[in-house]
């Protein structure tokens, strides 16, 4: 029960919700891609994504000094059924479909800095 509701409180923030969607979408991001879409910066953009690493639902890769996440390969039946949810529900958010937007104006080959 305790994993359970580590993934949910993991799905309690903003934040964590719109990287989830952009990742739903895309194979992996490097942390500086967040940076550039959602306009936040690293500290704020990595303490989320440390918070969903830690609830089982990525995945992570360095390059260099730069960190790329994608979704977990080895999720849980309950993240995989969130997953199909959170599929549904963000291809319907204003917000989402923005971020949507803003990713797909950079150039994903390259990474900042």
């Amino acid at each position: 029960m305790k994993n359970v509701a580590s993934i949910f409180k993991s799905l309690e923030d903003e934040t964590r919700l719109r990287i989830l969607s952009l990742l739903l979408q895309e194979d992996e991001l490097c942390v500086c891609h967040f940076m550039e879409v959602f306009q936040l910066p690293q500290s704020t953009v990595s303490r989320h994504l440390a918070t969903l690493k830690n609830a089982g639902w990525l995945q992570d890769r360095r390059a260099g000094v730069w960190i790329h996440y994608s979704i977990s390969p080895h999720l849980s039946p309950v993240h995989k059924m969130l997953t199909q949810a959170l599929r549904t529900i963000m291809e319907q958010n204003e917000m989402a479909n923005n971020d949507r937007k803003r990713l797909a104006n950079i150039d994903l080959t390259t990474c900042c800095g």
